[in-house]
Order: structure tokens, then C-alpha cells, then sequence
């Protein structure tokens, strides 16, 4: 007897979800635990495995499709059954493909409201658009392999990923082939309108009035409006308040700068703060609790969440026991959750959860900033970048020295101003004392 798939609750409260590619084509054998289709949530893009075997007969929803969790996707038949019956008894017909020139638009989930759109001042050269749909019109035959960051990507751009040469296995689109077809798209754009420029100086006509610049809407993704809706409400109903403290941190660099000179794993100054926060929680135990409805939640083990820029938004994957974890292992932890997040495969429980988060724009040069708490978060730190500054040695003199500025967002319902700061300056501490982090 067939088997239909339905739409699975992958994250906690989630009312819908989108199919991002289908792994398995009608006619393909499936066992039991096999991954058929990758479905993305407002955070993350997940893995679903098939809970029967038998023979995928055909899917109900195409890629893209934003459904309410709990609707039928999928069908599969039991072994020798006809895939049409199949079908046909779970009420469904395969789902159509999107046209190409829809393939490029990520349509909104369908119980998100309409808001303003936010758009963008582009003027895109007549040959790119040209050469764009030249290759639209062009797709390749058959089923298309790409990951689920190049499709994103590609979408963002408005590139039609069926154009796109794949070199990876089975023909796979990677990352890199994108970046090779946006290279010679540029290429061409920039060549074209040359030759006609010099067309049009050997000719009496009139040259015509430069068109004026166009506007594109960039259609939200799930996980941006997902980024809106769940900050705006912190903003709106978190009691925010802010601690700011500047650290010295000559010591911990120079500790740093021993610890790479010659290691096979780099450690980073992020990783440090990490290591700092998780300590500063075993100092001050009572900041290491969240908000309930009904309660003060404090937790035993140190649940860290980590910022990370990823394309067209960002997450925030946990670290679960930080505080148990040596800094190489932190350090480690931290690389592979953000490098997963990145390419689109971090898991749904690895974004959940948590009681603070750490977020560092220091990389960028940014000095100092405050964060906005990702509940049920009891707060975040904002870590800017070490700079030369003026300071007063110990000996009082005027000096110069490295000084980083951290700000803390504190849910006031959690922590009152004096344990915040108590636990500001645990962190300070274990940061100016830079052996205490590796004990």
C-alpha cells in the first residue's frame, strides 16, 4: 500500500515549511532512513529521511513551495505497485516544475503578512539582461544537482541555475561554478556595450538618453522574515538594558600569538571570549538562567550561541556545554558549527535553544555596538575590535596598550542591573587574566 509524506514539524512551533530540492526521482528505490528531500525552515536547511521503504512515486509540492506542516509532499508505493496507482490512491498528481523565469523568485511563506518592500537601486548593462536571458532560454535537459546555497545564491542574483555548467559529481552545481558563470557574465556585459559605444560614435544619429536606473525587489526569504518578526518582538516586549566595559587584552594576545606560533589549529580571539563567557557563568552561577512564563529557568551546563553571517541572513548555532569544553575543542566546535551554517547544513537542534549568545564584529573593524537579544535568551555580549588606545599603566603613567569594548544586552526580567554587572566583571577578569581561560 502507498505511503504518503507529509510536511514534518521540524522546528518547534513552525506552521510551514519549504521542499529545497527533492533527492529521489519517481521509479527510485528507497529504503527506510534514506534522505529523499531537503527542507528548509526559517532557520535551516534540514535532511528529511524516508520512515518506510518501497518506490518513490512521485512528488505533490515542487521545489520552493512553501506548504502548512502536516500536507501531503510525496508518495511512495510499495514494492511491484504501479507508481500511477500509487498516485492516484493518495489523490495527487505530480507536481509541475516552476517555469525558469519563476525558478529565480523564493516566494514568500504563505501565512507571513505583506509589509512594505524594501528595495534596492540596480542599473543592470542591456547585455547582462541579454546575455541572462540568452541562457535561460537555454537550460540543460533533465534533473538539475545543486546545493542549497547555490540555489539561493542564484535566486539572489536572478541567475537561472539551470544554466549554470556544473562540475562536481553527477554534474553537481557548486559554489564555485557560480562563481565562474557571474565572471564571465561580467566579462561579456563589459565587452558588449564597448562595441557599441564605438558603433554609435561613427554614426550622425543622436546618441539616446541614458535609461534611468530600475528598482529590484528582492522577495524575503523565510529565514529573513523570520530574523524581522523574531527581533522586532525582542525589541517590543524584552526589557533591554546595557552594560559596556573596555578589557586590556595585550596579555591574551601575546598568550594567542604563543599558542598559533607553530599549532596545527589556529585559535582565534573569538574563541577566547567564548571560552571567558562560559567561565564567567561558573563564576556567577545565578546569571546562567532564562525567562518562562511561569518561572526564573537556571541551568546547570554553559549553552552558548554563536552569531553567524551566512548568505541572506543570520543564525545562531549553540555550543551545548561550552563551559566542559578545553579551548582547542571549543575553538574546533565553533569552526564546524559556522562552516555547516554557511553551506546551508546545520541542523534544526543545533539552532535551538541556548541561554546567551556571543556576537564579534570586530573582524569587520567595528569598535563598538550593541546587540539585540535573541529570546529565549537571557542576553548577548557585543564584541568589538582590539585597538591601540591611550591608557594608565599600573604604574600610573600615560601608555598605549590593546583595548577591546564589549557591550552587554541584559533581559532586565532575568538579570537586575547589579548581577548583570557583577557577571561583567567575572568575564573582564578571566579576559585580563588570559591563563585562567586554559585552566
Amino acid at each position: 500500500m502507498a505511503t504518503v509524506i507529509r510536511m514534518p514539524q521540524l522546528a518547534a512551533g513552525g506552521e510551514s515549511a519549504a521542499v529545497q530540492a527533492w533527492l529521489v526521482e519517481p521509479g527510485d528505490a528507497v529504503d527506510a532512513g534514506q534522505t529523499i528531500v531537503e527542507i528548509e525552515t526559517e532557520k535551516a536547511v534540514v535532511e528529511y529521511e524516508s520512515e518506510v521503504t518501497g518506490v518513490f512515486a512521485g512528488t505533490l509540492v515542487a521545489a520552493g513551495d512553501w506548504i502548512a506542516v502536516g500536507s501531503p509532499i510525496a508518495v511512495i508505493a510499495a514494492q511491484g505497485e504501479a507508481l500511477d496507482v500509487a498516485l492516484s490512491e493518495a489523490g495527487g498528481e505530480p507536481a509541475a516544475e516552476p517555469a525558469p523565469a519563476a525558478a529565480a523568485t523564493e516566494p514568500a511563506p504563505p501565512e507571513a503578512s505583506e509589509g512594505p518592500a524594501q528595495t534596492e537601486v540596480t542599473a543592470e548593462p542591456a547585455a547582462q539582461a541579454t546575455d541572462r536571458t540568452r541562457a535561460a532560454a537555454e537550460p540543460r535537459e533533465g534533473r538539475i544537482f545543486a546545493t542549497p546555497l547555490v540555489r539561493r545564491l542564484a535566486a539572489e542574483r536572478g541567475i537561472e541555475v539551470r544554466a549554470i555548467p556544473g562540475t562536481g559529481p553527477r554534474g553537481r552545481i557548486t559554489r564555485r561554478d557560480l562563481e565562474v558563470y557571474v565572471e564571465k557574465e561580467a566579462t561579456a556585459a563589459t565587452q558588449e556595450p564597448d562595441a557599441v559605444s564605438s558603433a554609435s560614435s561613427t554614426s550622425s544619429t543622436p546618441r539616446p538618453a541614458e535609461p534611468e536606473a530600475s528598482f529590484t525587489d528582492l522577495p524575503h526569504t523565510g529565514m529573513r522574515r523570520a530574523i524581522a518578526r523574531r527581533l522586532t518582538e525582542s525589541k517590543s516586549t524584552v526589557p533591554h538594558f546595557y552594560l559596556v566595559a573596555d578589557t586590556r587584552v595585550d596579555e591574551l594576545l601575546a598568550l594567542r600569538a604563543q599558542i598559533n606560533d607553530g599549532a596545527g589549529v589556529k585559535i582565534s580571539v573569538n574563541d577566547f571570549v567564548l571560552k571567558a563567557v562560559a567561565y564567567a557563568f561558573k563564576d556567577v552561577p545565578e546569571a546562567n538562567a532564562i525567562w518562562t512564563d511561569d518561572a526564573t529557568r537556571r541551568f546547570e551546563a554553559v549553552d552558548l550561541a554563536v552569531a553567524v553571517s551566512v548568505p541572506n541572513g543570520l543564525v545562531t548555532p549553540v555550543v551545548r556545554g561550552a563551559d566542559s569544553l578545553s579551548l582547542g575543542g571549543l575553538s574546533a566546535k565553533v569552526k564546524d558549527l559556522a562552516d555547516r551554517a554557511r553551506e546551508g547544513r546545520v541542523k534544526q537542534h543545533e539552532l535551538e535553544g541556548g541561554v546567551f549568545a556571543v556576537s564579534n564584529l570586530g573582524m569587520y573593524g567595528t569598535e563598538e555596538f550593541a546587540a539585540i537579544i535573541n529570546p529565549p535568551h537571557a542576553g548577548i555580549l557585543a564584541v568589538g575590535a582590539a585597538t591601540k588606545r591611550p591608557i594608565v599603566t599600573d604604574d600610573g603613567e600615560l601608555g598605549v596598550g590593546s583595548v577591546m569594548t564589549v557591550t552587554l544586552s541584559a533581559d532586565h526580567r532575568v538579570l537586575d542591573g547589579a548581577l548583570a554587572a557583577e557577571w561583567l566583571a567575572a568575564f573582564v577578569k578571566r579576559i585580563e587574566n588570559p591563563l585562567s581561560i586554559l585552566l
